[in-house]
């Protein structure tokens, strides 16, 4: 197949793709790799410079893979070879904005994969009894921040092993230069590249017929005398065409400059035709008679934005920062003078909406979220690209801009911040090499998008972050798991800054008006702790009087430094159930089993005892076997309850059944207990943490207990005492 075919398929009278319109050597490979045609390759790897047409190509033959769009397309009239068959649509995860974990989750979950890990989806995909097509677009607008080059992740930990996997069929739109790495990674049996740039692959003809299209009057153009003459028409559109040197994005831009902004133009003068994506810009301004400076200044901001696209009401602010001067009247001025480059962009529902993730609080909120933004970008990658590249200094510019989206934070509150600044300031500093200083406000730690700020701190070398960046980076897989809020984010992390020792940090998030659901008291890094209640204690005050303790009783394994092991004269005292949690959030499991004289658990091992002060950081030397339990009246008069699963717990009022609180664990919970004045303290694989509940919840009703339905609290601890029942 090359270039050739494209004549032969005008000469058969077929009509052009109507999106397309044209690559008819590329849709008959890409039919070919549909149809798994004998000879075609398993795997094609899509490429060409920005600007080239690849998403274009891309999304037209997706069109025809499409059983229900196929229907609108003149099917029957296109080349034959270049339809694909009628078959269920493949799996298109696009790249675009997503990390590479993401796009390889997007994949468990179209073909429902029950793998826990990455390594094991693909090894689920090679186990299927069918094989399965696999499409994945954009990959070099990969990742949710520019700077940190996801688009290499995704080719080397997503679409390199897909491509080694056999069940798999793979067709990826991959940058010239990842593209020889990932084919290169396959026998050339197993894969073909198409780079639409190669004059086997390029289409003169249907860039003529993209550019005649775009200039014709009857497909919305301005009536002009070479849009409404057929030969004046044509004429232009094979001098654009010859000039562009085959990029789609150059006959684009000179079309859309001419068109809004005809003054001046003289068709038959070739120099007024661009040549390239950055003579498209210049000749525009020249033509306008502006400089062709102040108009890439005016375009710059755009070219830095990150996310979906740039608030409009920072686009001013931005300029000003990047031309070191004040852009105002110039971009009032200058609307048309920019209008071919950029395009208006509806709000993602991620820009809008803050995560409702379980806090129980029914809170939402941001005071910046939510609200009417215009958002603004630039017409193509490539344009930002070519923008950039003309500054001197990209580094110093994303300083300025960074400053700048800085000094528009309402007294650095960051829930009164825009949407933007919160999410993709980040972004900016790292380009900046700035990143480090700005992680440690524990406020932007909670109100940023944990999905793009992860990515901004994880393309820092570990060894210049500071230890609140470690804590937020060891943190952020749990935030985004969870799709907590940012109560709860803020949430998890004031408890993550307590268990690193960071209690300043943790303190800082109660100071900044989140309601959080608890206040953490204590973490202990224990591991192996088997089980834990909540009781009190007699012990030695500091004059020497004896005192009642509330303490946390914690079943360990022998030898842990301060634990005691049950005497044989316990008579047969029973340690914390092992209570590893139902499915459905109630206690399960039976007790951990009697210790005996010899310190032995019946649930194996040795195991003893370490009590902890409730409510402070420090341990308490005392006999473990007088401790007291909360009787089970005073439990069932705690106004406040708690269930729990393998990572998780709610904690609820029993007046009425509304939860108040929401935790969920990086790592699985081995235990836990609540006091009746509201402590919560989790044992997990990792430690033992107390937190103290504080969202208010009413008193229990006076009144005889209503019966339990549906998930109930997690059974009391039977403690040292044992269940008798």
């Amino acid at each position: 197949m090359s270039a050739s075919t494209e004549g032969n398929a005008r000469a058969a009278g077929y009509t052009p793709h109507p999106y397309v319109g044209g690559r008819t050597a590329a849709l008959r490979a890409l039919a070919a790799w549909r149809m798994r045609w004998p000879g075609a390759p398993r795997v094609i790897v899509l490429t060409g410079n920005p600007g080239s047409g690849r998403s274009r190509l891309l999304t037209g033959f997706l069109m025809m893979c499409d059983p229900e769009y196929r229907k609108q397309l003149p099917i029957d009239d296109l080349d034959p070879a270049t339809v694909p068959p009628d078959l269920p649509a493949p799996a298109v995860p696009s790249a675009a904005g997503r990390t590479a974990a993401q796009v390889l989750w997007l994949l468990a979950d179209h073909f429902e994969l029950a793998a826990g890990r990455t390594e094991d989806v693909f090894a689920e995909l090679a186990a299927l009894e069918e094989p399965v097509t696999i499409v994945v677009p954009d990959v070099d607008q990969a990742g949710p921040v520019r700077a940190a080059e996801e688009a290499a992740r995704v080719v080397r930990e997503v679409l390199t092993p897909l491509a080694a996997t056999e069940t798999v069929q793979l067709l990826a739109d991959v940058p010239r230069e990842l593209a020889t790495e990932l084919a290169g990674a396959l026998p050339a049996s197993q894969v073909q590249v198409i780079d639409l740039d190669a004059p086997e692959w390029a289409d003169p003809k249907g860039l003529v017929l993209h550019a005649e299209t775009a200039l014709d009057a009857g497909s919305g153009a301005p009536e002009l005398p070479y849009t409404t003459d057929p030969a004046a028409r044509r004429a232009l559109a094979e001098a654009l065409a010859a000039r562009a040197a085959g990029s789609r994005l150059t006959v684009q831009l000179a079309v859309q400059s001419l068109l809004m902004a005809p003054e001046g133009f003289d068709p038959a003068d070739a120099s007024q035709l661009p040549t390239s994506v950055g003579e498209a810009l210049d000749l525009h301004a020249r033509r306008l008679g502006a400089d062709p400076q102040t108009l890439r200044l005016m375009l710059a901001p755009l070219a830095f934005a990150e996310g979906d696209g740039l608030p409009v009401q920072l686009l001013g602010t931005l300029a000003n920062a990047v031309a070191g001067r004040d852009m105002s009247q110039d971009l009032a001025d200058g609307m048309l003078l920019a209008a071919p480059f950029i395009q208006p962009v509806e709000p993602s529902s991620e820009d809008d909406e803050e995560g409702t993730g379980e806090d129980g609080t029914g809170e939402d909120a941001e005071a910046g979220a939510g609200a009417d933004r215009a958002l603004l970008r630039l017409m193509h990658p490539a344009l930002a690209e070519e923008i950039r590249s003309g500054l001197p200094d990209v580094r110093d510019t994303q300083t300025r801009i960074a400053m700048a989206l800085l000094e528009e934070v309402p007294q650095q509150d960051w829930a009164q911040a825009d949407p933007y600044i919160r999410d993709h300031l980040a972004a900016h500093t790292l380009e900046a090499g700035l990143l480090p200083q700005l992680l440690t406000d524990p406020g932007l730690f909670a109100h940023a998008d944990p999905v793009t700020l992860r990515a901004a701190i994880e393309a820092v070398p570990l060894e210049q972050l500071g230890a609140p960046a470690r804590t937020y980076l060891r943190t952020a897989p749990l935030l985004t798991r969870s799709q907590a809020s940012a109560t709860l984010r803020a949430a998890f992390l004031e408890s993550a800054f307590v268990e690193d020792g960071l209690a300043p940090y943790a303190e800082a998030l109660h100071t900044r008006g989140f309601r959080l659901p608890w206040r953490t008291l204590w973490s202990v890094p224990l591991a192996g702790v088997r089980a834990v209640t909540t009781g009190s204690v007699a012990a030695t005050g500091e004059d020497g009087r004896a005192v009642s303790r509330s303490v946390a009783a914690l079943l360990v394994p022998e030898g842990t430094p301060g634990s005691r092991t049950l005497p044989a004269a316990a008579d047969g005292a029973r340690a914390p159930r092992d209570g590893t949690g139902a499915a459905d959030g109630t206690a399960a499991g039976e007790d951990a089993g009697a210790v005996n004289g010899d310190g032995a658990a019946a649930a194996g091992g040795r195991t003893a005892l370490l009590l902890h002060d409730l409510r402070a950081p420090e341990y308490v030397d005392a006999d473990p076997s007088q401790v007291v339990q909360p009787s089970e009246e005073d439990r069932a008069a705690a106004p406040l309850g708690f269930s729990r699963g393998a990572d998780y717990l709610r904690v609820w009022a029993r007046a009425d059944r509304r939860m108040v609180a929401a935790l969920v664990s990086d790592s699985p919970v081995t235990d836990a207990d609540l006091s009746p004045d509201g402590v919560l303290v989790v044992a997990t694989e990792r430690g033992v943490t107390a937190r103290q509940i504080l969202v208010a919840a009413p008193p229990a009703a006076p009144s005889v207990p209503a019966q339990r339905t549906g998930t109930t609290d997690a059974d009391a601890s039977h403690g040292l005492e044992g269940d008798h029942s």
